[in-house]
């Protein structure tokens, strides 16, 4: 039995769900400190997102490049396999909350986590000493220690689909009107640029950077952390998710997988015996 006195149990209830998110009363809700009718019709979406992670508003610039990024992985068909899941969930008959569910809970290491993955890698570079100085240098150490942990492929290198992704140089273009602007250092573009000529280095075909990469640059320029940056392509990609959630909705269809019936899969076991006979 607590000996606390009432005053002091609910000083503790009080503190217990502790945040600086969002103030609200009766009749008053705030942002970070800011009235919500006031930032309504004010500032847009990206700019609502910056505030409550980072507790202020960005500058112009850091929210046109942030929008910018978002807007280059909202989807990537349908054939992605979060997109085939909330396809497929809307067709075994989830609501569209469903979907998004299961959608976003494949959205992991391998499929949703690279950017995040990336960030690590160049927050790594970052770290080593002289990195300012000879980024050449401590981009070799790290990819080699990198290597040396049994790492095979690096994320933001290298597509399964596309030879050269179209998102990668729009983005690296925002990124250079952001350095030239004075909004960002240019620091982690310099590391990523440095990693994509050392992994084609002597390659026949070249290792380019793909629209993770390009990401962590800007997100890793922008100051956020790496999980944060896992959590802003999820931001991103639920548009898409939405999009393809509905328009299964619409076209209708009953448990659909992932081939059409016409199309069998290839069966590999023991080809079909009787049940041997017992007793």
């Amino acid at each position: 039995m607590s000996e606390k006195n009432p005053t002091q149990l609910l000083v503790d209830a009080s503190a217990w769900w502790a945040s600086s998110i969002t103030a609200i009363e009766p009749g008053r809700i705030a942002m970070r400190g800011y009235p919500i009718e006031e930032l309504i019709g004010a500032i847009g979406f990206v700019e609502m997102m910056w505030l409550l992670l980072r507790s202020d508003l960005p500058t112009k610039e850091q929210a046109r490049l942030l929008e910018a990024t978002l807007v280059a992985s909202v989807d990537h068909g349908p054939v992605a396999p979060s997109a085939a899941v909330a396809r497929m969930a809307i067709t075994c008959g989830l609501p569209v909350n469903g979907a998004l569910a299961s959608a976003i809970n494949v959205l992991d290491d391998v499929h949703g986590g690279p950017a995040e993955q990336c960030m690590e890698l160049y927050l790594e570079i970052a770290a080593e000493e002289g990195a300012d100085v000879d980024t050449e240098r401590a981009v070799g150490i790290v990819l080699q220690r990198w290597r040396e942990r049994g790492g095979k492929f690096f994320p933001g290198f290298g597509h399964r689909f596309h030879p050269l992704d179209p998102r990668t140089p729009k983005i690296l273009q925002q990124v250079d009107i952001a350095i030239t602007s004075g909004a960002i250092s240019g620091r982690f573009a310099r590391i990523g640029r440095t990693v994509e000529r050392a992994l084609s280095a002597g390659r026949a075909k070249p290792i380019p950077m793909n629209v993770d990469g390009a990401q962590a640059i800007v997100f890793c320029e922008l100051g956020f952390e790496p999980a944060l940056g896992r959590g802003l392509f999820i931001l991103s990609r639920v548009v898409g998710l939405l999009a393809h959630a509905w328009e299964q909705r619409q076209q209708g269809g009953r448990i659909k997988g992932p081939m059409p019936p016409s199309i069998p899969y290839e069966y590999t076991g023991t080809p079909l015996r009787p049940v041997p006979q017992r007793g």
